[in-house]
């Protein structure tokens, strides 16, 4: 009986000791997080192993809710769940029947290649974006996007896309935009 209650006085000792040097401790700094087009930047251009589609790529969610995992399978942990559907993301890496997937804040993982489209989508980072009737800043302004908007790009020239959200649709800067490089062109 003694040689349990010391063995417990003797746990409840070092786990105080454990508790108060942790809190004596300082919090270690939390490391900086470099912009993720920063990222992107340094990355050279490939092909995907699996599709032979240039990497990395902009592609939008198809699922209005999709889990990102650890790795390629679904035996793999759920880092992240998306909820919102036709957000922009970017491909960075595929395996299978799997795209490893990054968001503009740099979270992602491995989602099933189901759950994502083709379709090209960018969200607004500038608050009140002018939508444009031409790609030309003297042109009659349309309308004006949010922050955080997501809408759906029909064409880019290199500097400028159109772009259509809320039953508006009008020119935008590249610049303003994440989900596009700046320079790209497609139609």
């Amino acid at each position: 009986m003694w040689t349990r209650f010391l063995s417990a006085v003797f746990a409840l000792t070092f786990a105080s000791a454990g508790l108060a040097l942790a809190q004596d401790a300082e919090p270690t700094p939390r490391p900086e997080i470099p912009e993720i087009r920063e990222v992107i930047a340094t990355m050279a251009p490939r092909e995907g192993p699996v599709t032979g589609f240039p990497l990395p790529r902009y592609v939008s969610m198809k699922a209005s809710e999709g889990n990102a995992r650890r790795g390629p399978s679904r035996s793999h942990r759920i880092d992240w769940v998306f909820q919102r559907r036709n957000m922009p993301m970017m491909i960075v890496a595929e395996h299978g029947h799997w795209r490893r997937v990054v968001d503009r804040d740099g979270a992602g993982g491995w989602m099933h290649y189901s759950l994502l489209s083709g379709v090209r989508t960018a969200i607004v980072e500038v608050d009140m974006l002018e939508m444009h009737q031409r790609p030309d800043l003297e042109s009659q302004v349309r309308a004006q996007a949010e922050l955080g908007v997501i809408g759906r790009l029909e064409e880019c020239n290199g500097a400028w896309c159109q772009m259509s959200t809320g039953g508006h649709r009008g020119w935008v800067p590249i610049s303003a935009l994440w989900g596009v490089e700046p320079g790209e062109v497609f139609d």
